[in-house]
């Protein structure tokens, strides 16, 4: 039922209102006496919410209210209101024909396997604690959530100068980033501020494809940079001064770099690029990879010396503020890096680009050609990590062979220091699969 960022999935087919009535149960059930609930800007979260909280409130728990907000506000706003969990009901930067359902604890980090697994086998069993007419849970609405969010901003950083700043907000809940920066004393223009489930600025992902229209203002313009985020803003991209898209694994590895001191760690997932193990090696920190998915990403973050923890996606975790992926600080976080330091393409241009290769190969049964694929790996290199996938280092590159989550396919990544050297351990890795695959049994 859950994937590795919540439930997800198409509304009134995958995602309806008894599987938010059911979740609602389980989640009381399980012994969450008082839930902080929220949407974002989907108009299919209404009934959504409604049945969320019936569910919730059937089986004994208090609702605790707060309306549309970004998924860190009200990920932040739980411990801030006493909460034992949070819920918010939101597809992130999938398409507008989807919404879902993500579980939060009170230190801001998703639900891990663990406690979703008893959500999940509570919804399948309809395992219920189901209250007596005296015992239901109350409803409240909560305001001020957003002005809570905006004072640990506003707390997190200090800029020099005005510097000016494009927000592109993508028509979902992450407004709190421009008034945030705007009360820090930059000049902010917006794009796409008009919050609409449909998304019609721009898709919800904020990528190098998606983000032309911002890309175009800030090159025509004096900005010194430019924000955006996906519907939800737990995800936050970059375009530099002259309306360059910064590529994900640099604004990582910026991040990393400037989080990170000397003994120190970061968490980030197993396809991460060779430049952030760079940048950070150079300051005397180091990577800690984990599975892909930002909860594992979170979880990591509680590990001692782990100061921070990012996914090229977008996802950007300062443990100390919070273990929710928080663009709208994330976005604070750059502006004052910029205001501090130099241009943004000059600190971009300082990460290594390395050349990386990515292909998605279908196959019939993706859990056999994966075991098949472990067991022909394990053969040919002495050193195997099978934390997601199986992931090899040689001594040109690396590669990753990982079966999709949602689809009959084996996706590989491999990555070089050179052009010569990431297509040969590319051609390794696809060669591999590509034998198992075909022939049913590991290659010689």
């Amino acid at each position: 039922m859950f994937g590795t960022s919540g439930i997800r999935g198409t509304v009134g087919t995958d995602v309806t209102a008894e599987l938010a009535l059911s979740v609602g149960r389980a989640v009381a059930s399980d012994g969450y006496e008082r839930v902080v609930v929220g949407r974002d800007v989907r108009d299919s979260g209404r009934t959504l919410v409604d049945a969320l909280a019936a569910g919730l409130q059937e089986c004994g728990s208090d609702v605790l209210e707060v309306g549309v907000e970004a998924t860190p506000t009200i990920a932040r706003s739980i411990a801030h209101l006493e909460a034992d969990a949070g819920i918010v009901i939101t597809a992130s930067h999938n398409p507008k024909t989807d919404n879902g359902i993500k579980l939060w604890t009170p230190s801001g980090k998703a639900f891990g396997p663990e406690k979703r697994a008893s959500i999940s086998r509570r919804v399948r069993e309809a395992d219920y604690d189901l209250a007596d007419w005296d015992g239901q849970g109350i409803r409240e609405r909560r305001e001020h959530v957003r002005e809570y969010h905006a004072a640990r901003l506003e707390g997190a950083v200090e800029l020099e100068g005005e510097p000016s700043v494009v927000v592109d907000i993508g028509n979902g809940a992450g407004t709190v980033t421009a008034a945030v920066l705007s009360r820090l004393g930059c000049t902010v223009r917006t794009l796409n501020g008009q919050p609409d489930g449909s998304f019609p600025g721009r898709p919800s992902e904020p990528n190098r494809e998606t983000l032309g229209t911002l890309m175009t203002v800030v090159e025509g313009t004096d900005a010194d940079l430019g924000i955006a985020h996906d519907g939800d803003a737990d995800r936050m991209m970059a375009v530099d001064e002259t309306g360059t898209f910064v590529p994900k694994d640099a604004l990582l590895a910026l991040f990393a770099r400037e989080a990170a001191g000397d003994g120190d760690r970061v968490a980030a997932p197993v396809d991460t690029s060779l430049a952030v193990d760079d940048a950070l090696s150079a300051a005397g920190a180091s990577l800690t990879r984990t599975q892909v998915g930002d909860v594992y990403v979170a979880e990591r973050t509680t590990e001692d010396g782990v100061v921070f923890g990012g996914e090229p996606s977008g996802a950007w975790i300062w443990p100390e503020e919070t273990r929710c992926p928080d663009g709208p600080l994330a976005a604070c976080k750059l502006v004052e890096l910029v205001s501090a330091d130099r241009p943004l393409s000059a600190l971009a241009g300082e990460i290594e680009q390395y050349p990386i290769r990515r292909t998605s190969i279908e196959v019939a049964d993706k859990g056999a050609v994966m075991d098949a694929v472990g067991t022909a790996v394990s053969d040919r290199y002495g050193d195997v990590d099978t934390l997601d996938g199986v992931r090899v280092e040689t001594d040109d590159g690396w590669f990753l062979i990982r079966a999709s989550g949602t689809e009959p396919v084996v996706r590989v990544t491999a990555e070089a220091r050179d052009e010569s050297d990431a297509d040969a351990v590319f051609e390794t890795a696809t060669g591999i699969v590509r034998s198992v695959a075909d022939a049913g049994h590991p290659p010689e």
